[in-house]
């Protein structure tokens, strides 16, 4: 699955915190900042861990302000771990 969080999600920590969810729920796949401000993540794993990741997407940490997750599912190979780019 990929989603774009869109809001206050630069600068704010949120691809670090992203990351520690998704390998705390043994999700796969990567966080990336995109040039218009917005969150891009890539959660790959088993549907219930990939769903409680987007899930929490909608709060992020502390400092963001989330006003919206677009998720759209996607086929293709999972990356062995979670990274940021």
């Amino acid at each position: 699955m990929t989603c774009r969080v869109r809001g206050r999600v630069q600068g704010v920590f949120y691809r670090a915190s992203t990351e520690r969810k998704a390998k705390e729920l043994g999700v796969r796949g990567y966080v990336r900042n995109l040039d218009d401000g917005s969150v891009e993540v890539l959660a790959c794993g088993v549907p219930a861990q990939v769903e409680a990741l987007r899930s929490w997407l909608w709060q992020g940490p502390r400092a963001a302000r989330v006003e919206g997750v677009d998720c759209e599912v996607v086929d293709g190979d999972a990356p062995a771990g979670f990274s940021v780019k």
